[in-house]
């Protein structure tokens, strides 16, 4: 039976990530990129589709684990009969070769233990050519791809697999490095474990001391900080959504996406969300990587990129995987890639305005780039488009898509006026008016008092508790106090949010999905700003329960299941998670302080 999501850790190297089981399993693994073929995809198939599995071979009584302090350095200790065992996972920061290390750490007395290596590329789909070198090394090729395996335990092969069994004492280590490199290249040096070891926790200990956020639960800030670096691509700056694809936001649904890629969206919330926490330097590198994806014509802005900026990302099905506990299909790819999201417009300009007033370097002040972006935004404003949740159905006049069409120029106008630049003002001062006076008469309904998911519509979406948090309306004006008591009405359950109302999920794919982790964060965010305060902390506090054992959470929880569904760990939410805690600490009563306590992993 599959590990529930929940049960996953995140390790990487700022290039890709893996996930380890607290089983002891890595069942996902993309190599050399984050949206690489997997050589690890038992997450999506079986244990035949790959996987590298270290473990007691008796029974285990107690399984404990943890990140050691604020790294990406994980250890999940085993307490069985015989004694314990820890087992030490990390991959170091690459340099001109990427790894993947595990070290097999006796603690008590002698533990029988059991490895099994299978690998397979192409999402499980390629059997590699597997070799003994006369190091003793394992030698794995399959078309370009080289895996290497090194390691003192015996090793012996049964039925298209690696194994190993050996037993463990107290104070004795077993090291397993293995190593991914092009197959045309000689095979890479040993890699200094110990040495490797040390300077990975150095690196996220410095990391992770740069944060600046001192207020309620800045254990939960740091951890997410250190996820949004991990899912960081660090050669170009841009940040995936997720380190996976395909984890189903319903459990044997279709609603299945690939999300190892970077989204426009993210760009404004993510800058807030660095820089706030005195993260300038990834703020910058995030920055750039926006800069370059849109550069061109505005007509080809995408909302959605890869991790170098490419453009082309066709969706294919991989049929050969059962999927994550039966949900199918698998996809590689996103054609989301191609939509017409109006939203994105609002979040580039609110990105370059966030990068002006954090004083990143002048070269990201992007104002010719901008004026283009709204120039092309002037034409196509005025559009329906698939909106903020990529719909596969019908376009529509999304209310939400309009308030970020006038956030755009509004940023841009506040922006362009502060830093003195010249540019066509009074036009798009013209336009932002329009916009606005336009969504306060189609989007909103007076008969419901409430704002309305598209113009016509009686639906409720959640992605409305925008337009309180982008300053679209005041708090105190009365259609915002009403849109939020209709999306608690008709959104809320069991505490939490869903993204739109279940009878609207008219998008060609059958309904379902669990509760939307980012917009219960939005929720508490328009909470503090309506002055309720009380029921922003309750809610805040929920959502932080929902964190698993090591602090990580993927996009949606299934609340019924109680279970986290969707892609993991996501970047959006524990973006969310940041901007919510940052805001919350700026909103609470100054009595308050000394009530709420840091939550403890």
């Amino acid at each position: 039976m599959a590990l529930r999501i929940e049960d996953y850790a995140l390790i990487g190297d700022l290039e890709t990530a893996a996930l380890v089981g607290k089983d002891g399993s890595i069942d996902w693994l993309c190599w050399p990129r984050f949206d690489s073929g997997a050589c690890f995809a038992a997450l999506l198939g079986t244990p035949e589709h790959g996987r590298w599995r270290i473990a007691p071979t008796g029974t285990t009584n107690t399984i404990r684990r943890r990140y050691r302090d604020s790294t990406l350095i994980l250890e999940t200790e085993f307490q069985t009969a015989e004694g314990a065992v820890e087992i030490i996972d990390f991959m170091p920061l690459r340099e001109r070769q990427s790894d993947l290390v595990r070290i097999v750490r006796g603690l008590r007395g002698e533990v029988p233990m059991e490895m099994e290596l299978i690998l397979r590329f192409d999402y499980g789909e390629s059997v590699p050519w597997v070799t003994r070198e006369r190091n003793g090394s394992l030698r794995a090729v399959a078309g370009a791809n080289t895996v290497v395996l090194r390691t003192s335990a015996p090793l012996a092969g049964e039925d298209l697999k690696t194994v190993s069994r050996f037993t463990i004492k107290k104070d004795e280590d077993i090291n397993f490095a293995l190593t991914y490199c092009v197959s045309r290249q000689p095979p890479p040096k040993p890699l200094d474990v110990k040495k490797a070891l040390h300077k990975t926790e150095k690196f996220w200990r410095e990391w992770a001391s740069h944060c600046t956020y001192k207020g309620p639960w800045s254990e939960a800030v740091r951890r997410s900080l250190v996820t949004l670096k991990a899912l960081t691509y660090w050669p170009t700056g841009g940040m995936v959504a997720a380190a996976t694809t395909s984890l189903p936001e319903k459990i044997g649904g279709t609603r299945n996406w690939d999300y190892r890629f970077c989204w426009l969206r993210d760009a404004s919330f993510t800058l807030w969300a660095l820089m706030n926490a005195g993260y300038f330097e990834e703020a910058a590198g995030w920055m750039n990587w926006l800069l370059r994806a849109v550069a061109g014509s505005p007509e080809q802005v995408q909302t959605l990129y890869g991790v170098a900026g490419e453009r082309l990302l066709p969706e294919i099905e991989l049929n050969w995987l059962p999927g994550y506990e039966g949900s199918k299909p698998v996809r590689m790819g996103n054609a989301a890639s191609q939509q017409i999201q109006l939203d994105v417009y609002g979040e580039v300009t609110a990105a370059l305005n966030h990068a002006r007033e954090g004083r990143l370097p002048r070269k990201l002040q992007g104002f010719a780039l901008e004026e283009k972006l709204l120039k092309h935004l002037e034409k196509i404003w005025r559009e329906p488009d698939e909106g903020i949740w990529e719909t596969r159905g019908p376009k529509r006049q999304f209310t939400h898509s309009k308030v970020m069409a006038w956030f755009a120029f509004d940023r841009a106008i506040k922006s362009w006026e502060k830093f003195g630049e010249d540019g066509p003002l009074d036009r798009w001062r013209a336009i932002r008016q329009e916009i606005h006076d336009e969504i306060c008469l189609l989007g909103y309904n007076a008969d419901l008092a409430t704002f309305v998911e598209s113009y016509g519509s009686k639906q409720m979406d959640a992605s409305l508790l925008i337009i309180a948090k982008c300053g679209f309306l005041p708090p105190d004006d009365p259609r915002i106090a009403g849109t939020v008591r209709a999306i608690e009405k008709r959104l809320l359950r069991d505490g939490l949010l869903m993204r739109r109302e279940a009878g609207e999920m008219d998008d060609g794919l059958p309904p379902g999905e669990g509760m939307f982790l980012p917009c219960s964060f939005w929720l508490v965010d328009n909470y503090l700003l309506l002055g309720r305060h009380q029921e922003a902390e309750h809610l805040l506090k929920k959502l932080l329960s929902l964190r698993n054992d090591l602090g990580l959470l993927s996009e949606e929880y299934d609340a019924k299941e109680k279970r986290m569904v969707g892609n993991f760990p996501q970047a959006f939410t524990h973006v969310a998670l940041v901007n919510t805690l940052l805001s919350f600490a700026r909103h609470r009563p100054k009595d308050h302080g000394r009530k709420t306590k840091s939550k403890p992993h």
